[in-house]
Formats: C-alpha cells, structure tokens, sequence
C-alpha cells in the first residue's frame, strides 16, 4: 500500500521566516494589543474557553475539520473581529441551526464574548484567534461558507497604513471562492473613505453583487457603532452575494 502523506498546514502569520531563518516582516490588517483580563473577563474564560474556545495550535492538525469543533455538520457562518462579542451572541442566538466561528486575536475580547454568547445562550459559537485571512484560505473549502459577517474591521485610517485594511481585492477573491453560491458577505463601517474602498473593491470583484444596503436590522447596536455615531461618523452597511 503506498504511503499517505499527511498535509502539512502553510505557516500562519507570525510564524513565516525568511530563507535564512528570520522573522519575516508582514503586512497584516491588525495588531495584537495586550492580553491581561478584568476579573469578569477572567471569570468568563474559566467557565467557558474549555468547551468554546479553539486552541490555536488545533488549526494545523492534519486534516482538521472546522465542523469537528461544533460536534455536528450544519451550514458555517464566519465572523471577523467580534470584538467583545456583542453582536456575536445575539446573532448567534438567533440562528440555531448554523455554526458560527468567530475570529477575534484580542484575547480579552474573546473573553467578553465567552461571557456574551452565554448570557445570549448560543452555545452555536466557537472562537478563534488565529488571522482570519488564513483561517478563510486554508480551513474553509471552496463554496463551504454560508455567510460572512465583518462588523466594523480597523479602518487604519492614516494614508500610509491604508495598505494593512482587510478589505482589498486578493482578500475579496479569496472571500467569494470560499462562500457558497447564493452566500452573503455582510460588512459595515463608520468610516466613509474605507465605505467607498469596500465598494470599489467588492463591485470589481466578478464573482460577487450587491452593494450599499439599509442598515441589517438584526445586527445589534454595539458599543461601539454608538460611539462612532457619537463622533459624527455615518454607518453604511453593505451586502454582497455570491453570484
């Protein structure tokens, strides 16, 4: 019998060196911010990172199966920066019969939102804090995801950091192979000049339509939405599909 070789996953970002065993310098569309937990937030993650929380070494198990972390099969919803989880748990609540993986690299953030899905009973969510952009390329098939939410991602508002901005036209490529067809990409943002981005990124991109929507009802107003609001700023929502 010939011998099966395993897959070995590509090195996730932070962990790719240069030919002569450097670390290698990347442009990614966020930064790591500190780690130290509240006593609510710490209180959260003893009770439910065990069942809930993916440990980031379990991406690059051979042949890992997203649907493996849920216990069931059922249609995959992404989230990208749930922040501390306020719209993730009654979004999730509200579809019980999709799996929600929700990728967030803040881990303080990731333990607001333990406690968040908990209060919202959506025991649907698994978290994630390895980069999305990776997660979405190597551990999601082509056409295996139902629908993609990206909720107010880092507008890096400074010119000569626009190039770190999630939304660009190999990450749209990317996005819509792995939507299925009939898939919604759902985005919304509270700054004008990265609104405009997304709209020229995402209508050139063939594989997707849609465009500038009314506000998704059922998105909750977050924290943080309202403190964009606060500031003056204008909250556009966009939605594209998968043709």
């Amino acid at each position: 019998m010939p011998e099966q070789h395993l897959r070995v996953a590509p090195a996730r970002p932070h962990q790719k060196l240069t030919e002569d065993g450097r670390r290698m310098r990347e442009v990614l569309s966020y930064s790591r911010r500190g780690s130290r937990f509240t006593p609510s937030q710490q209180e959260a993650w003893d009770a439910h990172a065990q069942a809930w929380v993916v440990p980031d070494e379990e991406v690059d198990r051979p042949g890992v199966d997203i649907a493996s972390w849920f216990g069931r099969e059922a249609p995959l919803v992404v989230e990208i920066g749930c922040g501390v989880g306020e719209a993730t748990g009654v979004l999730a609540a509200a579809r019980p019969d999709v799996n929600v993986l929700a990728l967030e690299v803040w881990l303080p953030g990731v333990a607001a939102s333990l406690a968040e899905v908990a209060a919202a009973g959506a025991d649907n969510v698994r978290f994630c804090s390895v980069d999305a952009a990776w997660c979405l390329e190597h551990l999601v098939a082509p056409g295996g995801l139902a629908e993609l939410w990206t909720f107010f991602p880092d507008p890096w508002p400074k010119t000569r950091h626009h190039k770190r901005r999630l939304v660009s036209a190999p990450f749209a490529s990317m996005v819509a192979s792995r939507l299925e067809v009939g898939g919604r990409w759902r985005l919304a943002t509270d700054w004008g000049d990265y609104a405009e981005q997304m709209l020229e990124v995402l209508d050139a991109e063939p594989a997707l339509e849609g465009g500038q929507v009314e506000r998704w009802a059922e998105r909750p107003v977050t924290k943080f939405e309202r403190k964009g609001r606060e500031a003056g700023r204008s909250i556009t929502d966009l939605t594209y599909r998968r043709r």
